[in-house]
């Protein structure tokens, strides 16, 4: 009976415990303070412990990411398939572990199983890619892996299984999962891999189909080749999850997907084409805490300026501006550079480091604990947008940043998932949102009769002629259509009142031209070309019958669509005559959109505006919210193509609605109270001065 008894509660001990570790996962408080060590080879010959560890103190850094294995192990494997770093220290990562666990500071170590080195890939080549041409990617002395072969499937968790046995580690990162066929450091794609694992592997999923040898999105077996890269990467990351996680809970999982993770990583990476982007990381924040709600994000300033330029760093002002919009949308701090931090190629960026970590450091407890209030969401093409549609997109996004408009950003492929969030919105806008599932097409559907109004761009849902029709009555004539030389005209003054002295807008980009029989309103009449030539003999704009805006009217809700590029020629040229179409169309459904934020702040203030529960550790479980924080990042110093010190502003004022009558409210930049008054359910304040940032809390 005592044994009985004893292991009664024995077990009920052990579930206690799992139950209370499982809620005190410790990256689930959500304040990292990441900077990686992103070690070259030869820099395991020289780095230190003590070091590393006394940088990181000076920093205020609370979390450590360094290289521990896959393309090489910086620790001595016993595994004959991990080739072992030349020029590595036998105990140094273990010492590093040590010291930072002795000092607080979490360690997530770094794998890479993209590459494998020269004397593997000899021993094994049936592990490595082959494209359609007989051709392997290689970069000096690695050959990229077939994600199907061996190495992966089997080779990696061996790996990450001896580095858990080894070593007390917090987490792993994965770098560059999935499949590869491109080499990035080189700009070139190869194609898909034809590697006998992979044909193999697709025969077994499809019946028996031939692997694909060319993407073309309109191919059945394309698409099937899609659906089979999603599942086999799923599969491999389910299989790691049971494997750290069977080993200890609470090691963390990080990697750039959402599947079996624990941190979603992104990057904030210099642009290599204009127009820059100052905004990289509210878009990447933004976009992910809203996609994915459940997990921790952890958005990386990328120091490089290009993988070519890996030892010279951004300016000082962009990583000021990223890191501060990690902060304002939810993210903690993450920064990655090559090496540890002593003797660094380029260290511009240690103040700025050391000023902002310490800066969140001080007042942790007013970050990561964050509701939205915003009544309008951005479709964002993917997680890592690219080419037209990515100019569409941020373009939007510009709009409504610089009118200091409340937005979320949900990722499209994550709509279907998000059906409540999404119908909480007055508001979606879909920017060249060319494809959506068939569930995430029903998420709109009831959201529009529910009453959430759509606003469309571009080729938004060309690829769905019935939906298109169903929601904005339009269908497509000539989708692609160049529009250089024509003009709109803005003929409804009672929408369209931005255009004062404005008769025609000017056009170039795409201009679709779409039958909109099927709505209720036909705006924005379209121009000919005209004739081309002297001043003598221009003219002759007349109208084509086509307009550039269709509204539908719903039972609840209205539905417009802007067959035109909207978003591109504005992120592109920045004129204010596109960006306030689009503002007014806004403004016609939504009344209000403007009253949430009234400032007479410039343009250039990013102003973000959050509800936040206090993040300390022993309100862990309360969602009670604690009041408002307004974060203000001055974007001044960005001139378009470089990034200077921000400009002063002074006398900022600010009327922001609210149901509740803060009790106080203050600058975390100061720490002085600031004034204000509160009537007909608005805080009204004052700010005498703004430089790089300020958060200003509104407590309840």
């Amino acid at each position: 009976m005592k044994k009985l008894t004893a292991l009664i509660f024995f077990l009920f001990l052990t579930n206690t415990l799992y139950a209370q570790n499982t809620k005190d996962l410790w990256w689930k408080r959500n304040n990292l303070r990441v900077i990686q060590m992103n070690l070259p080879s030869y820099e395991a010959a020289t780095i230190n412990a003590d070091s590393i560890v006394a940088d990181l103190i000076t920093y205020s850094a609370n979390t450590l990411l360094i290289n521990a294995g896959g393309i090489m192990a910086f620790y001595p494997t016993k595994l004959d398939f991990h080739y072992t770093n030349p020029f590595m220290k036998e105990n140094v990562l273990g010492d590093v572990i040590k010291k930072c666990h002795q000092n607080n500071i979490k360690v997530i170590v770094r794998f890479d199983f993209s590459r494998v080195h020269e004397s593997i890939y000899k021993a094994h080549p049936e592990w490595c890619y082959i494209s359609p041409k007989g051709e392997r990617i290689i970069n000096t002395d690695m050959y990229v892996v077939s994600i199907n072969a061996p190495y992966v499937q089997e080779k990696a968790f061996k790996i990450i299984e001896e580095v858990i046995d080894m070593f007390p580690i917090d987490g792993i990162f994965l770098n560059m999962p999935g499949y590869q066929v491109n080499n990035p450091y080189e700009g070139k794609y190869h194609g898909i891999d034809q590697n006998e694992f992979d044909k193999k592997a697709f025969a077994a999923y499809s019946n028996g189909k031939v692997l694909p040898a060319e993407e073309n999105k309109a191919d059945s077996l394309y698409q099937k080749y899609l659906a089979f890269k999603k599942h086999t990467v799923e599969d491999w990351s389910e299989r790691l999850h049971k494997l750290v996680k069977s080993k200890n809970e609470q090691i963390a999982i990080c990697t750039y997907s959402d599947k079996f993770v624990d941190i979603i990583r992104h990057e904030s990476q210099s642009m290599t084409t204009l127009p820059y982007w100052p905004y990289t990381a509210s878009d990447n924040v933004s976009n992910a805490v809203n996609s994915f709600p459940d997990h921790i994000i952890s958005n990386a300033s990328i120091q490089q300026i290009s993988f070519q330029s890996r030892y010279n760093a951004v300016e000082p002002q962009e990583a000021q501006i990223r890191l501060y919009e990690n902060i304002a949308n939810g993210s903690g701090l993450d920064l990655s550079m090559m090496g540890d931090m002593r003797a660094y190629e380029d260290e511009r960026n240690y103040g700025v480091i050391k000023k902002v970590y310490d800066f969140h450091k001080q007042h942790e407890q007013y970050f990561g604990k964050y509701k939205s209030l915003a009544k309008i969401a951005i479709i964002a093409p993917g997680a890592w947008p690219n080419g037209e549609p990515m100019q569409e997109y941020r373009g939007v996004q510009l709009m409504l940043r610089e009118a200091h408009i409340p937005f979320d950003i949900i990722e499209d492929g994550q709509i279907g998932n998000l059906a409540e969030k999404v119908k909480g919105y007055k508001l979606v806008i879909l920017p060249e949102i060319t494809y959506l599932k068939p569930e995430a097409i029903q998420v709109l559907k009831d959201a529009s009769k529910a009453g959430t109004h759509l606003i469309a761009t571009n080729r938004t849902m060309f690829d769905n002629p019935a939906t298109l029709q169903e929601l904005f009555g339009a269908k497509i004539e000539k989708k692609d259509n160049d529009g250089a030389g024509n003009y709109l005209v803005p003929d409804n003054r009672n929408i369209f009142k931005s255009f004062p002295g404005q008769k025609m807008l000017f056009w170039k980009f795409n201009l679709g031209l779409y039958d909109l029989s099927g709505t209720d309103q036909k705006l924005l009449p379209i121009l000919s070309k005209g004739r081309p030539g002297p001043p003598e003999i221009i003219g002759g704009h007349e109208p084509t019958g086509y307009y550039a805006l269709g509204i539908k009217n719903h039972e609840k809700s209205k539905a417009l669509i802007f067959p035109v590029s909207l978003g591109r020629i504005y992120y592109m040229h920045g004129y204010q005559e596109h960006k306030n179409l689009l503002l007014d169309a806004i403004s016609y459904v939504l009344p209000n959109a403007k009253e949430d934020i009234q400032t007479n702040a410039p343009e250039r203030i990013e102003v973000i505006l959050k509800e936040f529960t206090k993040n300390n550790v022993s309100n862990r479980e309360q969602t009670k919210s604690d009041g408002l924080i307004m974060h203000l990042i001055n974007l001044t110093g960005f001139s378009g193509n470089t990034y200077f010190a921000p400009l002063p502003v002074y006398n900022l004022d600010f009327k922001i609605k609210s149901q509740k009558i803060p009790t106080k409210i203050f600058s975390l930049s100061t720490g002085q109270p600031i004034k204000f008054t509160y009537a007909n359910a608005a805080i009204n304040l004052k700010i005498s001065r703004l430089d790089g940032f300020d958060g200003i809390v509104m407590e309840y």
